[in-house]
């Protein structure tokens, strides 16, 4: 599958549509210091049609990963549409339990 990136907000870090914008995938740190970047970036790409996001390649997350993930799935809604993520790393999961989200990541 070929990937088209996008939002390299720090070092390669962001998300990716393949080219058909089936659906995307995240690959590096989503943290502090590149979320405002990398969720700007998300909000000026089209949703993937399949409504998926692969977190599989998250390398480092913080709570603003857990804030930039809800805020995809509130355009989401906004735009009646479906997202989405899979292949949550452990570490993100547990973020989201923390702030009381993890329903709405994995809805």
């Amino acid at each position: 599958m070929t990937t088209q990136p996008i939002a390299n907000a720090d070092a390669g870090a962001g998300f990716a549509s393949d080219t058909d914008n089936t659906r995307w995938t995240f690959a590096g740190s989503l943290t502090y210091a590149n979320a405002g970047p990398v969720l700007a970036a998300a909000l000026a790409m089209s949703l993937p049609t399949s409504g998926e996001v692969d977190l599989n390649d998250v390398d480092a997350a913080d709570s603003a990963a857990v804030a930039v993930l809800v805020a995809l799935k509130r355009r989401a809604a906004q735009e009646s549409r479906a997202l989405v993520y899979v292949n949550i790393p452990a570490a993100l999961s547990a973020l989201a339990d923390l702030y009381g989200v993890d329903e709405m990541l994995v809805a």
